[in-house]
């Protein structure tokens, strides 16, 4: 009967990370993919690796974190409560992914074990207190640092990683010896080259983020009720590859083609503040969400550009200057380097719509705290009102 319920909650726990591995894929490297940089079956693989290095170096940290200090006792954790905390983590991320608003798997998690610790009377509050200030505090960390790339470095940077596309693929497969070796193709440029490059190492960066925070969600109630940890990053980070090679496909499909709504320049900062803050948070254990991060950093990247100062020029009287909100993350194409501040021309500004949609973004917000909120009830009700009845 031990080993059934073993390998239930196993297969619960791959069941999350694939999902994990499904969601986390697209984000990291759809600006890759739609650059044609790289193919999706080589963006899988990546992900695969890079997932691993990270969950297996500093992703240890937040198992422990979850799995034996957020509740101050451990012998909480049994096969059967993981069980069901896990089941409270994958139905209410269905939930979010149901709605189309990609949920915090994070705080998903980390609310389906708090209410575990309410109801049985052993969460350890200062530890949930730390990880709920990172939680208000990092979100803005993003937004202001991206805001201020946006309002005073954003043109030198698009100028800078501009990617000009030329005809033809960027490697070739050269198969005139005894083994195909890849070579840059016949019209690739070597900024072009570059470019490529900078976009695929960024999306290795998000892959190796995600395996520091994320594989904590998928196995850290199993580690805390005794299961082998070295033995579940390993069935968590195959879980985790098997959802990049099967499940990713669509959403990189989605993201590499839909890249003018977010220019490549835009998607490579908001990637590299959104990854040095959550390694920088998983090495201090704390479980963040890149989800959340990246979303206030793409706000604060807009909302940095539209407040800077243009000066428009015409009139029969020479220059007329003006103040004026500067463009949405779309008014940049790919491989276009951007005006400088004081450059724009008037037919280049985009109207505050464009940048900001109300509905949306409310839509967005409720949704990412509203899951969350949904695996910590569930949770907490499901243990405090029927744990009785069956343990």
């Amino acid at each position: 009967m031990v080993e059934l319920l073993l390998l239930g909650g196993i297969l619960v726990a791959l069941f999350v990370g694939f999902n994990i591995g499904g969601s986390t894929t697209g984000p990291a490297f759809g600006p890759a993919v739609g650059a044609d940089a790289i193919s999706k079956t080589g963006a899988a693989a990546l992900m695969a690796v890079f997932f691993f290095v990270g969950a297996w170096t500093i992703g240890r940290r937040v198992v422990a974190k979850l799995g034996s200090e957020l509740i101050t006792d451990p012998g909480v954790f049994t096969i059967e409560t993981s069980i069901v905390v896990l089941f409270f983590i994958g139905g209410a991320l269905f939930v979010g992914n149901y709605f189309g608003v990609p949920a915090s798997t994070s705080m998903t998690a980390v609310g389906s074990i708090a209410g575990l610790g309410v109801a049985t009377d052993q969460l350890s509050w200062v530890v949930m207190g730390e990880i709920a200030v990172w939680w208000i505090v990092a979100p803005v960390v993003g937004f202001w640092v991206s805001g201020m790339v946006g309002r005073y470095l954003y043109p030198s940077i698009n100028e800078w990683v501009a990617i000009d596309s030329t005809p033809g693929p960027l490697v070739e497969m050269d198969r005139s010896g005894a083994l195909p070796l890849p070579r840059t193709g016949s019209n690739t440029t070597r900024r072009e080259l570059f470019g490529a490059v900078v976009v695929v190492v960024i999306g290795c960066l998000m892959a190796f983020s995600s395996g520091t925070s994320n594989i904590a969600n998928a196995i850290a109630p199993l580690v805390g009720a005794g299961v082998d940890l070295n033995m579940m990053i390993l069935l968590g980070c195959v879980a985790v590859a098997v959802g990049a090679f099967t499940i990713a496909r669509r959403t990189l499909d989605t993201l590499g083609n839909d890249i003018t709504e977010l220019p490549l320049t835009a998607a490579i900062i908001v990637a590299i503040v959104a990854s040095v803050i959550v390694i920088s948070l998983s090495v201090i254990g704390i479980p963040a969400s890149f989800v959340i991060i990246a979303t206030t950093s793409i706000v604060g990247l807009g909302w940095g550009r539209a407040t800077r100062t243009a000066t428009l020029s015409g009139g029969v009287k020479g220059e007329e200057e003006a103040n004026v909100t500067v463009g949405a993350l779309a008014a940049d194409e790919p491989g276009e380097p951007a005006p400088k501040m004081g450059e724009e021309e008037p037919d280049d500004i985009p109207s505050a719509a464009d940048l900001f949609d109300p509905t949306t973004t409310a839509r967005v917000i409720l949704m990412q705290n509203a899951v969350p909120v949904l695996s910590t009830v569930g949770s907490y009700v499901t243990f405090a009102v029927l744990f009785q009845f069956f343990w």
